[in-house]
């Protein structure tokens, strides 16, 4: 993924939060993934130099610019580095609308008057109240009306309470944000995670109330139906081809190696950065992959839409060669603009801009839309309620670097006071937040690097030590095959990634022909420095075209400087050995130790990146939710 300036992406981030913007593929993954290594002091390559000088700032520019006023906007199809409208998936709310049967009553002469205040359950045992229900006079079935909003986060496991109340008729007229609880009869609580409720058919999860003790007694104190929707206020979407002709060569030894940012103008005047292409390499006349615009990403039709065209430097200063601003004159284009300049083939020409208002020299350079598509965007909730699931796969790493497993100080030492070790770890936390996604909950496991019971060195080994089967059932069944694996086999070396990224792209490349509503995340751990980079670089370039994601978690003090190769994030698509290049970024990697000195954990920053990567495969393959493509078929 591309990243992005420090200054434009922290004070956009700010501003989309401050409007209340919290859409999730609809904002700049891009830029918070930028934010997130920062906090972990693992910046990407390219954000150190954009952190200190915002691009198109103070950066001395070189410039050719287009003005553009946006219309119709819609969606973006992420193809992996190039999305700066993945929206940030932590900022997505969902909406839960609550309704139960068969309540106790507690009241003599009516029936209970029911409430419901939902919580969230934090890792130190403390409950957040989140909302609260209205009142119901005398019903034993009530459906409130009242919606509890709550922030998606699919990198976490979001543990929820649900507490019903009999509201005593006193404080009938007292708001319910006023009551307290402890004068209110309790009727029965239950609880769940978020996940489990998303990742239902139909969003609606069915919870039986029980006694607040934790006490699951015969008494039947009534159900609670829990249903989850997305609060997105529209769907539609449009993708757009764009090409540039006669660019200006910026290079001295090759030419220019473009990409285009597109951003929003807000009210204040400041622009907002949505969207950034791939690189063309050594092009003056580049043709970029389809983008895919959401209409929320533009909030109206009238805001105007600036599109730079910068000249790509691994050091991070990318030289502006194109912008467009409405300065002079008041003619907006709109997407209906652009939807224009594509039916009649033309082209809107670049300008220069000066530091004198109203002397932008124009040029020769021209934007072109050489692709114009309304259609319809579906979110991440929308494949995974609809039967979409995540199929979770892991492979640690038996070299010798890690240490003897007996020795205290090995990254593999199973402390018996019950201590984590970071592969444990690592495991139970990825694990415990993917598992929801995957119904059947039967992951395949294998090790490398090790010395195997027939004595050779493998680089693909079964965990479970079996020689016909590679699953094992559930994250305490990972646990048991791991401790049971550092008795059974010897650590060898050297660390090769290959076997095992071939093996997990056959296993998804074979679910093609039977099933296109799986999508694999295979989980690697490691200590060590990469025997196979070229190799490692090939495997991922195939698997780029296959329904999989790739999770590196770091162990250790090694180098990992080979690991930020492969986690794209500094705008260069991995090349194979016979150049072939990634149709989209598959890797993220973070170092254990990085997240355990800074205050996100590792769950969070190897996973924030999962949903775009899913969206990007099934959207570029034009693949819809199940319940769409039932619905389609049978129209």
């Amino acid at each position: 993924m591309m990243a992005v300036g420090g200054g434009d992406a922290d004070g956009w981030v700010c501003m989309m939060v401050a409007a209340g913007a919290c859409w999730w593929w609809l904002s700049v993954v891009v830029a918070v993934n930028c934010e997130t290594k920062r906090k972990m002091n693992t910046t990407p390559k390219g954000c150190e130099t954009k952190r200190k000088r915002s691009v198109g700032s103070t950066v001395s520019h070189q410039a050719t610019a287009f003005v553009l006023h946006m219309e119709n906007s819609k969606f973006n199809c992420l193809y992996p580095m190039t999305t700066f409208c993945e929206v940030n998936f932590r900022l997505r709310l969902v909406k839960l609308s609550l309704s139960a049967s068969k309540l106790r009553d507690l009241d003599i002469a009516s029936k209970s008057d029911p409430m419901a205040v939902v919580y969230a359950k934090k890792r130190d045992g403390r409950l957040d109240e989140i909302g609260r229900t209205e009142v119901i006079m005398n019903n034993l079935n009530p459906a409130w009306i009242g919606k509890i909003s709550i922030a998606f986060q699919f990198e976490i496991v979001q543990p929820l309470l649900f507490r019903v109340y009999d509201v005593d008729t006193k404080y009938h007229n007292i708001p319910v944000k006023m009551l307290k609880l402890e004068d209110q009869d309790f009727l029965g609580e239950a609880s769940c995670v978020l996940s489990e409720i998303v990742t239902k058919q139909n969003r609606t999860l069915t919870l039986k109330l029980h006694n607040n003790y934790g006490l699951r007694v015969s008494r039947n104190f009534g159900i609670l139906s829990v249903h989850a929707e997305e609060t997105v206020a529209s769907k539609s979407a449009v993708e757009i081809a764009f090409r540039c002709s006669y660019l200006q060569n910026v290079d001295l030894f090759s030419k220019s190696d473009p990409f285009l940012r597109i951003s929003r103008i807000v009210e204040s005047g400041n622009s907002v950065p949505i969207y950034k292409t791939e690189v063309i390499n050594n092009n003056l006349n580049p043709i970029w992959r389809p983008i895919t615009l959401s209409m929320q990403q533009f909030v109206s039709k009238e805001n105007p839409l600036i599109i730079e065209c910068f000249d790509f430097n691994t050091s991070g200063n990318h030289v502006l060669m194109g912008f467009s601003i409405s300065v002079i004159s008041k003619i907006q284009k709109s997407v209906g603009d652009l939807e224009k300049l594509h039916q009649e083939r033309t082209g809107a020409t670049f300008m220069l801009p000066s530091t004198q208002r109203g002397h932008d020299k124009v040029l020769k350079s021209q934007l072109f839309v050489e692709k114009f598509v309304e259609q319809e965007q579906y979110s991440f909730l929308d494949y995974i309620s609809s039967g979409f699931e995540l199929n979770f796969m892991v492979a640690v790493d038996f070299t010798a670097s890690n240490g003897n497993p007996r020795n205290p100080n090995s990254l593999h030492y199973i402390d018996p006071s019950g201590r984590l070790n970071s592969y444990q770890q690592a495991i139970t936390e990825i694990g415990e937040v993917i598992q929801f996604y995957d119904s059947d909950r039967r992951f395949p496991a294998w090790g490398f690097g090790g010395k195997t019971f027939d004595g050779t060195v493998s680089h693909c080994f079964n965990l479970n030590g079996r020689a016909g089967s590679f699953e094992v059932d559930g994250v305490e069944g990972i646990m048991a095959a791991y401790a049971s694996a550092l008795n059974n086999v010897s650590l060898a070396g050297p660390t090769l990634f290959g076997q095992v990224i071939n093996t997990a792209a056959r296993i998804a490349g074979q679910s093609l022909s039977y099933d296109r509503s799986k999508y694999f995340v295979l989980l690697i751990i490691t200590d060590g420095v990469l025997t196979d980079l070229q190799e490692t670089k090939d495997a991922l370039v195939r698997a780029s075209d296959l329904p999989l994601s790739i999770l590196i978690v770091g162990v250790g003090g090694a180098d990992f400087t080979q690991m930020e190769i492969l986690d794209a994030d500094n705008g260069r698509r991995l090349e194979s050995s016979t150049d072939r290049v990634a149709t989209r970024d598959i890797v993220q990697f973070v170092p254990m130790r990085e997240v355990h000195s800074g205050q996100i954990s590792v769950v969070q920053a190897l996973l924030e990146e999962l949903p775009g990567q899913f969206l990007t495969y099934m959207r570029c393959r034009d693949i819809k939710p199940l319940n769409v493509q039932m619905a389609q078929t049978c129209a």
